[in-house]
């Protein structure tokens, strides 16, 4: 299983607040028919699921502002792909977890 954080930044827009695009892109992430799963943070989103499922959902991330009137979008991607061992989000931080408590 891979882990993405994206960030999808409109640019273009008729105002400084992207809180519409964010909703737009959550709803969008609630729908995905892909069995992903996903966490929203302040600055970007994090997914997770399988690599093939992950960039299908991000090329609709990537289109949904350009739907919503934006003229221009700067999308950044992180892909964390680990093959050696099955990795998620919640590995991750429980990993980091173990170590704080040792």
């Amino acid at each position: 299983m891979a882990i993405v954080e994206v960030t999808v930044i409109p640019i273009g827009t008729a105002t400084t607040s992207l809180s519409g695009y964010v909703a737009d892109l959550h709803r969008l992430l609630e729908q995905a028919p892909e069995p992903i799963h996903f966490q929203m943070t302040p600055m970007s989103t994090i997914i997770e699921g399988e690599l093939q499922d992950l960039f299908q959902v991000l090329q609709r991330l990537h289109e949904a502002p350009f739907q919503h009137g934006a003229k221009r979008v700067s999308t950044s991607i992180k892909i964390d792909d680990r093959r050696d061992k099955n990795a998620s989000m919640e590995q991750k931080l429980r990993s980091v977890r173990d170590k704080l408590e040792s």
